[in-house]
């Protein structure tokens, strides 16, 4: 069942799950389009605020996102990249946190895919949360580049709890756009979720300001979700409440 079509028993808790999930378009690893079993996945994680990667979206009124939103009972905020024919390809954001702000910033690097992220601006049981989504490219110039770029919008003084996900793209351990992440925000543990069926990189992260905040991280490993994409879900539990 949808989370937020439940009574909202979880307004007694402190505990926030969120997660961030690259969708591979839909196209799970059987090779067949199923926004259906998307769905399904992201109703498994029972989180709260669910950053999409790779969203292809056909039509009207979202196109596979709006089905997304429909299936979960959440709310879809596009952040696209790039046109694909008459298809919008990108980042999403689910959520049935209220919204007070968005931003789509533009990543791009010349001469490689259009790149960006969500930033949006939360508040979730009436605590202010900061989430930035994203999927940074795959050459190691490019993500240092896009690195540099989400590091000057994320201001080492903020003091708004804030969250930054997504599929990273980098599996180099020992890396200068990790490096400089964990510089920032802290080093958290890193479960491989790609491929799905064997997992063996970390390039999907996630990250929470201040660390002290994050109280579990971990990957969703289900039947449903070794087949749907090429990427296993990754999921926090956060900590309104601390101080």
């Amino acid at each position: 069942m949808p989370l937020c079509s439940r009574p909202r028993l979880a307004a007694f808790m402190t505990r926030l799950r969120i997660a961030t999930y690259n969708i591979h378009a839909g196209i799970g690893r059987d090779g067949c389009f199923d926004a259906q079993r998307i769905a399904e996945v992201i109703n498994e994680l029972r989180a709260e605020v669910v950053a999409l990667h790779e969203v292809e979206s056909h039509g009207g009124d979202l196109g596979a996102l709006g089905v997304l939103a429909a299936e979960t009972g959440l709310r879809a905020l596009a952040g696209p990249t790039m046109l694909r024919g008459e298809a919008t390809y990108g980042n999403a954001l689910l959520t049935c946190c209220d919204f007070s702000g968005i931003e789509r910033i533009d990543l791009s690097v010349p001469r490689r895919e259009p790149r960006g992220a969500l930033d949006v601006q939360l508040q979730c049981r009436g605590k202010p949360l900061r989430v930035v989504a994203t999927h940074l490219g795959l050459s190691r110039a490019e993500r240092g580049r896009q690195v540099r770029l989400l590091m000057d919008r994320l201001d080492p003084a903020d003091t708004m709890p804030t969250v930054l996900m997504g599929d990273m793209n980098e599996w180099i351990l020992w890396s200068k756009p990790l490096r400089q992440l964990h510089q920032r925000f802290g080093r958290t543990v890193a479960p491989a979720t790609f491929p799905a069926a064997f997992p063996l990189f970390a390039l999907d992260r996630l990250w929470v300001r201040p660390g002290s905040r994050l109280v579990r991280l971990y990957r969703h490993v289900t039947p449903l979700s070794r087949i749907a994409s090429d990427h296993l879900p990754l999921i926090a539990e956060i900590d309104l409440s601390h101080h």
